[in-house]
This record gives structure tokens, C-alpha cells and sequence, in this order.
């Protein structure tokens, strides 16, 4: 018997023992806190995160540097020289400083459309997964029709006709990663909406919009949870590619994208202005992907304990 098993077994009056229940969500925090693998990936996100949010506090009074102003006199200089741990860029500015705050706009960006992509595919899928009948297949129409155009293509398009602002690509990245999350949670309502609890709620007169937002949303916990991390690293990962194509965010506003597509000229002369950004795009795809894998895994009943 585990020590997981034993800390649930409840001793009764009568001196018989039995072992308590665990709901599912309880179960999967258990798992999650024994997954080294996912904690570690949270921890170093969290990390990065915390470093970026505080990204003007660090530069004014640890770093005390302003990353935004130029110093030709200053250029490339490598990292460890006083006043600068990680070098300066073509411009003179700090690297570190304006590693900070890129990460500040690259991971505002990700994690602005994804909770766009997913409030929206959230509302579509769970209505069209629901109703059913004419809707969803107006939805399945848009969905399919906007998924036959090449993803990349699209982001070209809409990013040229519009402004790139930061703004601009959180809508641009929404308007065009949507359809994953809609198809994702309306497959999942289908399979929920006529099981027993939901159709006993509809007998004692609940609405339709009860039974989706209180019955059967909770259960897509799990599901929106990985969907939601997995699409936080897709849209960075996609925020560099438009900045790679000069229509991300433009300087002098710096994300990872940008920083890491103006350094390319100067890799021979400055290898570490590609390798820092292109190392930190990586590391938090990669942690993002390793949570969503944790969470999946820990909300999986089929896992053994």
C-alpha cells in the first residue's frame, strides 16, 4: 500500500478501516506534485516569467542600465564587461536589459492569444458541440474553410494589412488559432453532453446554458488546461517566424523574435546576441510543452498511481 493510500484510510469507531476517495482533480495535483519533470518546467517558466514582469525594477536598480538608449561608443561589447553581464548589441544597448523586456512583450503576446483563442474556441466549441443541428455545421463550414488556407499565408497576409503593434499580433495570432481550440472542445462536449448527470440536470429543468457552463465546462478542465500551454509555446514560436519576415513587432520594441532576427547579421561578430534570445524561445517552448504533457498525463485515469 502506497503512503498516498495510507494517508487516506480512515480509522471508524468500530475499529474498521476504509479507504477514502479522491476526486479526480485531487488525484491529478498528487501526481503533478511528484512529476520532477513538470515541476522543474514550471519552476524555470515561473522564473522567467518573474524576471520579465520586473524587467524596468531590474534594469533601474540591479543592472542600472537603460536598455532603450544607444551608445554607438559602447558596440558589441562581450558579455562579463563591467557594466554589462551579458554584452551590448549593434547599438550599444544592454542585452541583458533588453532581453528582459523582450521577454515582456514575447510572452504577453503568448499568453494574451492563447487565452483569446481559447475564451473564443471555448464559447463556439461548447455551443456547436451542444445545439448541434444547423449550427454546428456552419461552424465545421468556417472552421474547415479557414483551416483549407495556409496558416502561414493567412499570418502574412493580416499582418501586412495591419499595423504590427503587439496589439495587432495578439488579434492577428487569435484570428487565425481558434479553430484548434473550437474542434478540440466541441469533440469533447459531444462526448459529454449525453451522459447520465448532464441528462438528469436537463430533466430537473435546467438550461441549455447551465448545463454547458456549469455541468459540463468543468469537465474540459484538463483539456483546456494542456490546450492552453501547448498554444502559449505555438504562438511565440510563431511571433518569432512573423519577425523573421519582418512583420512582427518592430523595433525599437523588443520581443525574442525581433532581437533574435536583427542579431543575424552579426553572428560572426556577436554570436551571443543570437544564441541568448534563440536559448530563452526554447527554453520556455519547451518548458510550456513539458507541463502541458505533465497535466495531460496527471488528469489521464488511466495513469496508475
Amino acid at each position: 500500500m502506497s503512503s498516498e493510500t495510507v494517508n487516506n484510510v480512515v480509522q471508524l469507531a468500530d475499529g474498521e478501516q476504509f479507504i477514502r476517495s479522491e476526486s479526480l482533480f485531487t488525484k491529478a495535483l498528487r501526481r503533478l506534485r511528484h512529476d520532477r519533470l513538470t515541476v522543474g518546467a514550471t519552476v524555470v517558466l515561473l522564473i522567467i516569467t518573474l524576471l520579465s514582469i520586473f524587467a524596468p525594477l531590474i534594469s533601474d536598480h540591479i543592472l542600472d542600465v537603460d536598455p532603450m538608449r544607444t551608445n554607438p561608443r559602447v558596440r558589441f561589447l562581450p558579455p562579463g564587461s563591467e557594466g554589462h553581464v551579458l554584452g551590448t548589441d549593434e547599438l550599444g544597448r544592454d542585452h541583458l536589459g533588453r532581453l528582459l523586456y523582450g521577454g515582456r512583450i514575447s510572452l504577453a503576446i503568448g499568453f494574451s492569444a492563447a487565452m483569446v483563442t481559447l475564451i473564443v474556441g471555448m464559447i463556439f466549441g461548447l455551443m456547436a458541440g451542444y445545439f448541434g443541428g444547423i449550427f454546428d455545421d456552419l461552424m465545421m463550414w468556417v472552421i474547415t474553410t479557414l483551416n483549407s488556407l495556409p496558416t502561414l499565408y493567412l499570418l502574412i497576409a493580416l499582418s501586412a494589412l495591419l499595423r504590427p503593434s503587439p496589439e495587432m499580433l495578439v488579434l492577428v495570432l487569435a484570428l487565425t488559432g481558434w479553430t484548434g481550440d473550437t474542434r478540440l472542445i466541441r469533440g469533447q462536449t459531444i462526448s459529454l453532453r449525453d451522459l447520465d448527470y448532464v441528462l438528469a440536470a436537463r430533466a430537473l429543468g435546467a438550461s441549455s446554458w447551465r448545463i454547458m457552463y456549469v455541468h459540463i465546462m468543468p469537465n474540459l478542465i484538463s483539456i483546456v488546461a494542456i490546450s492552453l500551454a501547448i498554444s502559449i509555446g505555438a504562438i511565440i514560436l510563431a511571433e518569432a517566424a512573423l519577425s523573421y519576415l519582418s512583420l512582427g513587432v518592430q523595433p525599437p520594441t523588443p520581443t525574442w523574435g525581433n532581437m533574435l532576427t536583427d542579431s543575424r547579421a552579426y553572428f560572426r561578430q556577436a554570436g551571443y546576441l543570437v544564441i541568448a534570445p534563440g536559448l530563452l524561445i526554447s527554453v520556455t517552448v519547451l518548458c510550456l510543452y513539458l507541463i502541458g504533457d505533465g497535466i495531460r498525463d496527471a488528469f489521464d485515469p488511466r495513469v496508475n498511481d
